[in-house]
């Protein structure tokens, strides 16, 4: 984290959430490339580019709230035109949004694909990140992008009362990866997490994508088992897979179409479409992680290795902790 980041101080911070909603823009058309020679060609603080452009991040003061708050993040991905008729990236690219954590790993606010060169918006419920959505924040947008321009991410984060909402006392970081591989995890990564006193209710949120180097098979079109385990006990054990992605082709307009007549955009994939945001998968682990310290093994089976042309599988992943005090009065409402 750059130690000169200009923060950013929003005038609501100072005040009490009103009964009508409050909407927090952190990243305006906010521009993201590839350009190692001039990384920094498209922000002004107080955003500061990363990975050669790829990355941006900003710091502001989010405003204090009730846990009667639901709270909405709100993204637009635009893809950067070239002239009337095309895009430089045209092509689908992984991306997201994430708080970095001073004491852990980044969490992931908002995972999501670009489609196939065409703009799209996601509102996704982001209320279970309560506890780390305020005070100093400090977020970081990315796009997978390999042109320069590549795409454009608008970020907003909407406060709405909502009695029903029932935000969580407590967030934590667990882990946070781009490239969860064979040839450098092999038998999976060991993570040591500590629970505080006092909660009721404790629930890993876990995101996760498979893809491959060379678009082909695994592990983009072919799942692999994904098994966490909580001191040595396998407590969830899943396949992420999403085989509705041709309800989005209309997302994608340069997807290619193939002599079979099938569509790139169409295809099933490991947890993933193009176009489309990447929905958290919510783990309960009340009865395995009581107050203390305890160790989260994560590991992802029969994972595609490097072969001779350096191709290889591999996942992004990342989880992070929540938990109540009180059980929380209605769940994933």
């Amino acid at each position: 984290m750059r130690t000169s980041m200009t923060l950013l101080i929003l005038a609501i911070s100072t005040v009490t959430l009103a009964e009508e909603s409050v909407i927090i823009p952190v990243f305006d058309h906010q521009v993201l490339h590839f350009n190692p020679d001039s990384s920094d060609l498209y922000v002004e603080t107080p955003v500061f580019a990363l990975d050669n452009g790829r990355e941006a991040e900003t710091s502001l003061i989010m405003p204090e709230f009730s846990s009667d708050t639901r709270i909405l993040a709100h993204v637009t991905l635009s893809p950067i035109p070239k002239d009337m008729l095309t895009v430089y990236d045209r092509w689908d690219r992984a991306g997201n949004l994430r708080l970095s954590c001073l004491n852990g790993p980044d969490i992931e606010l908002v995972r999501f694909m670009t489609s196939y060169g065409g703009k799209t918006n996601h509102t996704l419920d982001v209320t279970h990140l309560a506890p780390m959505l305020t005070g100093e924040c400090h977020f970081t947008a990315f796009v997978d992008t390999w042109v320069s321009p590549g795409w454009a991410v608008s970020l907003d984060i909407e406060l709405i009362p909502d009695t029903s909402a029932h935000a969580p006392d407590w967030a934590a970081p667990v882990y946070y990866t781009t490239s969860f591989n064979a040839q450098d995890m092999p038998d999976g990564v060991d993570v040591q997490v500590e629970i505080p006193e006092g909660l009721e209710r404790v629930v890993m949120v876990y995101i996760v994508t498979g893809h491959c180097t060379d678009g082909r098979d695994e592990d983009e079109f072919v799942s692999k088992p994904n098994v966490i385990s909580v001191d040595g006990v396998v407590v969830e054990r899943l396949h992420p897979w999403r085989d509705d992605c041709g309800n989005y082709r209309d997302r994608n307009p340069y997807t290619a179409k193939w002599t079979d007549g099938t569509w790139s955009s169409d295809y099933s994939r490991s947890g993933w479409c193009p176009g489309v945001e990447v929905d958290p998968i919510f783990i309960d682990l009340t009865d395995h992680l009581d107050a203390g310290e305890h160790n989260v093994h994560f590991e992802i089976e029969n994972m595609r290795p490097i072969d001779d042309d350096g191709n290889f599988g591999y996942w992004r992943v990342s989880a992070h902790l929540i938990g109540w005090e009180e059980y929380p009065k209605l769940w994933m409402n």
